[in-house]
């Protein structure tokens, strides 16, 4: 099978030659009639993944109560810009407006702006979510106290990939093999933006690098920095991650993602020492283990009264609910959560605070 993306790119490719990993990312997520993002629903059961918020309302409602609680710690500031990063259906800041409801003054001082390019997503948002603002990107936010989450969003900006070599890196890029679209490398060559990770790393090793979420990195700890606020990053990675974690999805199952580009989601992990390093100059906590800040927050007390009302079927699913969220083996150790914070305040409660000579690397060699 092919898909009409896949000649579009070809013929690019024999004309101009092959393409970097970010471009290749870019062209089948949002390219404006056949990307991944431009055309569908990802979410749910008919969909190709299921997010945390989608899993249980238990999710939206803690990080709601997080941020609320970050909000007062600051004093309460108003207004301020309740934002979110990739909404999907607008179903996490319905659950997070739910739980921050009898929050004095939250609501109030609140104004809701939405980070959002899906046109189809954008429709369920505006119907689920009141009088929101929409962005295409960040640069457009007003100026003020920014409160913001984002949930698997930096998963999906485009990254490269440079391959460790004796005499430099090679750039892994998506060029032609007997008329198909697969990966191939460039000639060895220094990289004056990677000298810093030559002693960590070994021939045939790869390091992913994301230029697009370290600039949003940046604009976000500048604004916190400047007016205050805090961001909640919540995704899957590593603290400098190695190894080659491009991803595809479709249907919930990994796939090849060279043979269909624009049908399947694509996504890497996220290296959440490189966000941390760009926004400064806002503070950052350390990446805290999705399962235990839930736990912090108190999700199994959560839990426990969410099931006196249920039973049979229900009742089974909110259990693997809570598992799945929390349980080291599922989304537990995987996800990660990254506060962004004013240097002159603390951190988002639950969050490990950030320590140099407790940091445990990830690796992940294909």
């Amino acid at each position: 099978m092919t898909s009409p993306l896949a000649d579009i790119l070809r013929h690019q490719i024999a004309r101009t030659g092959p393409m970097t990993l970010a471009e290749y990312m870019s062209a089948c997520l949002s390219h404006p009639e056949h990307g991944y993002y431009m055309r569908r629903d990802p979410l749910g059961a008919r969909g190709d993944f299921t997010t945390a918020p989608e899993i249980s309302q238990m999710f939206g409602e803690l990080i709601g109560l997080c941020l609320a609680q970050a909000w007062l710690d600051q004093g309460a500031p108003g207004p301020f810009i309740l934002a979110e990063a990739g909404p999907g259906r607008g179903t996490l800041m319905a659950d997070i407006l739910r739980a921050t409801a009898q929050v004095q003054g939250f609501h109030a001082a609140a104004q809701l702006h939405l980070i959002e390019t899906s046109p189809s997503l954008r429709a369920q948002q505006q119907a689920r979510l009141p009088d929101p603002i929409f962005h295409n990107g960040f640069d457009t936010l007003p100026e003020g106290p920014l409160f913001l989450v984002a949930n698997e969003f930096f998963d999906a900006l485009p990254i490269r990939q440079f391959q460790r070599h004796e005499n430099g890196w090679q750039e892994r890029v998506v060029g032609l093999h007997d008329g198909r679209l697969a990966i191939g490398l460039t000639d060895p060559a220094p990289v004056e933006a990677l000298d810093h990770r030559l002693d960590g790393t070994r021939p045939g090793q790869i390091v992913e690098t994301c230029a697009p979420a370290q600039a949003i990195a940046q604009d976000i700890g500048v604004r916190i920095a400047t007016h205050g606020g805090a961001a909640l990053i919540v995704d899957y990675g590593g603290w400098r991650s190695i190894g080659d974690t491009f991803q595809a999805v479709q249907n919930h199952s990994s796939v090849d993602p060279f043979a269909e580009p624009g049908q399947a989601d694509l996504t890497a992990h996220v290296d959440f020492e490189a966000l941390a390093q760009a926004a400064q100059p806002a503070a950052h906590s350390a990446a805290t283990a999705q399962g235990v800040f839930l736990e912090r927050l108190g999700i199994t007390p959560r839990a426990q009264a969410l099931a006196t009302r249920l039973q049979g079927d229900a009742l089974e699913t909110h259990i693997a609910a809570h598992r799945r969220l929390t349980h080291p083996s599922e989304m537990g150790s995987l996800f990660k959560v990254l506060g962004l914070f004013p240097a002159t305040q603390t951190a988002p409660p639950a969050l490990d605070p950030y320590d140099p000579d407790m940091i445990e690397f990830a690796a992940h060699d294909a």
